[in-house]
């Protein structure tokens, strides 16, 4: 058996040079210190995305992308096809447990000001990956095409259509016209499975590229601080083990929601029904969402809508361009300013979660 490993091995070899590879994996090391534990979050990111990519393609077997058919085929995905409902069940899962780790990551890396010079492209990209995540988040919740999707696509649409100028047509190019329909469903339905993966697998292959090659950023008041001694420990294959332990942590979690806490599929959208009481979006939404519920219909001139999804795009673009307009901290000096302005966003999306969920 070692022969033939051997041989294989070689066989590979002598076509890829994986001797490079693994030469170079060897010289690779981690930095350890007391933020180390933040290091897994984006190895637990990319875990919970090959899930959800596996499941999803075990669900595109059976689903259907039409008005007519799309509630139906999860119906039978659920109550005939064996273990369907578990399968639906971790890829739901899946992607909000995604959701939360890649918040954790990106949160991380701003706090260790792990986004400075080298770093901003690899900032910048994970970044656009964590709004693809809201993009994969809100296009899936449709496609089920039940009552609760239905109206929750409704809002969600809505409030992208008060963006001043362009608003509109943003609106009528979510939905396919002017109202939620079939049409928004096989558009959310393509946004998914293909344009959304795409554009995510190159922004990911870059991004995991960049890792690779620039190492893991220590923090500013270690690496600033003569008096700290530097330790590494080898990423293969001391990191990497550690980091599939996280993995089967991690799909141990997974597999207890999915099993006791089943997602359910509710009932069939009806575009002439009320809309249900009560009705909110996915967590990771709902602090935006209560934001608009607390502020006054007009603010002076401008409409209260208008006026909240106007903040939250220019306090976004503000964070995703962090590397290039906190100056100090990439030379080295501690920026409090910044780590408060984190310290802010962190406690105000809390509460305002939790006041949404609980209201």
């Amino acid at each position: 058996m070692r022969s033939l490993s051997k041989k294989l091995y070689d066989w590979i070899n002598d076509r890829v040079h994986l001797d490079d590879l693994v030469e170079f994996m060897g010289k690779k090391y981690v930095p350890i210190n007391s933020h180390s534990v933040w290091y897994y979050f984006g190895g637990i990111s990319l875990f919970l995305f090959i899930i959800q990519v596996i499941t999803g393609i075990l669900l595109l077997l059976y689903y259907k992308g039409s008005e007519d058919l799309a509630f139906e085929s999860i119906h039978f995905i659920m109550a005939k096809v064996q273990f369907g409902w578990l399968i639906r069940s971790i890829h739901s899962w899946a992607a909000n447990l995604f959701i939360l780790a890649a918040f954790i990551h990106m949160f991380s890396v701003y706090f260790t000001k792990a986004y400075r010079k080298p770093r901003e492209i690899t900032w910048l990209t994970g970044m656009v990956m964590l709004l693809l995540g809201f993009g994969f988040g809100f296009s899936g919740y449709l496609l089920p095409w039940n009552e609760l999707a239905f109206f929750a696509t409704k809002v969600g649409t809505d409030i992208a259509g008060v963006v001043p100028v362009i608003g509109k047509p943003i609106l009528v190019f979510l939905r396919g016209g002017e109202d939620v329909t079939g049409a928004t469903l096989s558009r959310f339905f393509g946004l998914h499975v293909a344009v959304f993966p795409g554009i995510f697998t190159v922004l990911l292959a870059t991004h995991l590229l960049l890792v690779q090659r620039q190492g893991m950023s220590e923090p500013l008041e270690l690496a600033n601080n003569p008096a700290h001694v530097r330790k590494t420990m080898p990423f293969f294959p001391n990191f990497l083990l550690r980091d599939l332990l996280f993995w089967l942590i991690v799909l141990n979690i997974l597999a207890i929601l999915a099993v006791f806490f089943p997602w359910e599929l509710g009932k069939k959208a009806d575009a002439f029904a009320s809309a249900p009481a009560g009705i909110k979006p996915e967590w990771y939404f709902l602090f935006m969402f209560q934001t608009l519920k607390y502020i006054p219909a007009h603010v002076l001139f401008i409409d209260g809508e208008v006026l909240g999804v106007l903040l939250f795009g220019i306090g976004g673009l503000l964070w995703i361009l962090v590397p290039f307009w906190d100056k100090k901290s990439s030379r080295g000096e501690r920026n409090l300013i910044v780590n408060y302005f984190g310290i802010g966003v962190v406690i105000y999306m809390l509460l305002l979660t939790i006041l949404g969920w609980l209201t």
